[in-house]
């Protein structure tokens, strides 16, 4: 409603400016009359200058997907150049005075040249001065420079949605295009475990977007980016661009991005952390549910899931065994504790 208010008011205000000056029976500032197209067509001349200040909206109404990282450079480097236009001519003055039948081509150029020379310079750049309009945050302070971009494995896992409950992870959290479509591709899928999966996915980034906790943004990339690239390579290639991190539960993600030297949080990881520890000597109380891998070994499970693998328990399955700790093994995949049983002496 607003920007239809907007463009309507610009439209009358563009009519009314453009009547008043083709009905104007003044001169021009070097005291030559106005266009003879003016002077003797002033309804066409009307039409036509209207049409042309419409562009504008026209414009507007078709570039939908705006940038405002784009639209603030644009912005800035017509504002710079125009007063470094001004202060090149006021420099020139001397040379070429306002007489000289050059002084006005001197002007031209200036205005015309040293404005684009800044716009090119501040696109180019933007990204490396990190240009204050589009990093300001109108609706909440933004509490860390570094966003991190999540990926898709995040998303479907569903557990980052807790974890960001807490209120640990302060930064924006970025949600990629490709990856937004590959989520809704698993979602789509014909296979029924895929689709349950993806759409979980989906439901986790609507609750991430609702919550009041960190700030979500859908990040729109360039349709040649990285072209032919996996969708790994591209979110790699984004978090580099963006100086940001990765959060993933993806093990090849996490090594790829790490070699590269982009920070990443691995879910598993966090969960691992802030699980129970467990030191060789300690005891624990598992039901051994099934045999190991390994001869003679079975295996049991923690409360929170840890897998828990004692030596000569394969006869003991389907029995409450107390086991011995003898060593843990941690790593992203998950933690494992192995361990022997203690069997005790019936009276």
């Amino acid at each position: 409603m607003m920007l239809m208010v907007l463009r309507v008011a610009y439209f009358l205000i563009c009519a009314s400016a453009i009547t008043a000056y083709v009905n104007s029976d003044t001169v021009t500032g070097n005291g030559a009359p106005l266009p003879k197209i003016l002077d003797y067509n002033r309804l066409l001349s009307f039409f036509g200058l209207l049409l042309l200040s419409q562009l504008v909206t026209v414009a507007d109404v078709l570039i939908r997907r705006k940038r405002i990282e784009v639209i603030s450079a644009v912005y800035f480097g017509i504002l710079i150049g125009v007063l470094l236009a001004y202060l090149m001519v006021q420099a020139l003055t001397p040379l070429v005075p306002p007489g000289n039948i050059y002084h006005t081509l001197v002007v031209l150029f200036c205005v015309l040249t040293v404005p684009y020379i800044c716009v090119s310079l501040l696109l180019q750049t933007k990204d490396d001065f990190r240009f204050v309009i589009p990093f300001v945050e109108f609706q909440r302070d933004l509490k860390s420079g570094r966003p991190l971009l999540v990926d898709s494995s995040a998303l479907i896992d569903g557990r980052i949605s807790d974890v960001i409950e807490t209120g640990i992870i302060e930064s924006q959290l970025i949600v990629a295009d490709f990856i937004l479509a590959e989520v809704q591709d698993v979602a789509d899928s014909s296979d029924k475990n895929r689709r349950t999966r993806g759409r979980r996915g989906l439901e986790v980034l609507a609750k991430l977007q609702q919550s009041k906790h960190v700030d979500v943004k859908v990040h729109e990339t360039q349709a040649g980016d990285v072209r032919g690239a996996s969708t790994d390579q591209r979110l790699v290639a984004l978090a580099k661009t963006l100086r940001g991190g990765v959060i993933t539960n993806d093990f090849n993600l996490n090594k790829v991005a790490s070699v590269q030297g982009i920070p990443v949080i691995n879910l598993n990881d966090v969960s691992n952390a802030l699980k129970p520890r467990y030191i060789p000597g300690e005891h624990l109380k598992i039901r051994i549910l099934k045999e190991g891998e390994g001869p003679g070994q079975g295996v049991g499970y923690l409360d929170d899931g840890t897998m828990v693998i004692s030596e000569n328990s394969a006869g003991l399955i389907g029995r409450d065994v107390e086991v011995v700790v003898t060593s843990v093994l941690q790593a992203s995949a998950g933690r494992m504790i192995f361990g022997k049983p203690i069997l005790r002496q019936e009276s």
